[in-house]
């Protein structure tokens, strides 16, 4: 048994326990492993662990990865979109859950290769607590536009909306953090109102899954918890951003 295998037979605990005290199964919520900075062995350890949804922030990086991987591994792009880098998100990855303008979207449609499946895609919402001056926390899309984004997505070719995604700021108390998953979930709920058949809300992190869950997320994206500590990535260094 790995430390893997102890640190996800923990999360799987700590999911279901939360799921259980929000009325729900465990079933209701999947893990992404963020895999950002750790080599492919470690990956491959989880996955054979039984993970196998990963999630990457550095475009870089992450390629190399993926060609080398399992090719039944699922990889999720939850870092910045540059224009620049949407080609290669759309070639290379499952999954897109940092979409945040109507410019990146149209690029993720006209770039996705036909001869795949769609690319499914979450909608980065801009928190509404906090401050912070890291671009990573203070992307995504404004609330009040969030509908139109939504609507425009969901008739672009290549392209399937599955939902929301939030990376709240780090300087919140656990009521302000709570609050800012609550509203997220409500205006989910109002875009599933209004007609999308969403299914995907990406909430909650090492730190804060559990609340995630019992305000309504759908999934976690999980790093350290998994992995431990997580080295200082060679793009990061370079001061990539992606």
């Amino acid at each position: 048994m790995t430390a893997i295998t102890d640190h996800l037979d923990d999360i799987r605990t700590r999911i279901s326990r939360a799921a259980t005290r929000a009325g729900r199964t465990a079933q209701t919520v999947s893990l992404l492993a963020v895999s950002k900075g750790h080599e492919l062995a470690t990956i491959q350890d989880a996955w054979a662990a039984g993970v196998t949804a990963f999630g990457e922030n550095y475009l870089r990086e992450a390629v190399p990865k993926i060609t080398a991987g399992h090719r039944d591994m699922q990889w999720h792009f939850i870092g910045r979109i540059q224009s620049n880098k949407t080609r290669e998100i759309a070639a290379n990855f499952a999954w897109a859950q940092t979409v945040c303008t109507a410019k990146i979207a149209e690029r993720l449609s006209s770039q996705r290769p036909h001869y795949g499946s769609e690319l499914q895609v979450c909608v980065q919402i801009q928190p509404v607590a906090g401050t912070s001056t890291s671009p990573a926390l203070r992307a995504g899309c404004p609330r009040t536009d969030v509908a139109a984004l939504a609507a425009l997505i969901a008739t672009l070719p290549r392209l399937r909306l599955r939902g929301l995604m939030l990376i709240p700021h780090a300087d919140l108390g656990a009521g302000e953090l709570r609050m800012e998953f609550r509203q997220t979930r409500r205006l989910f709920d109002e875009l599933v109102a209004a007609g999308h058949a969403l299914d995907t809300l990406s909430m909650g992190m090492s730190d804060d899954f559990e609340l995630a869950i019992e305000e309504g997320s759908t999934m976690v994206r999980i790093g350290t918890a998994l992995f431990g500590p997580r080295p200082v990535a060679a793009d990061e260094q370079a001061g990539e951003r992606t």
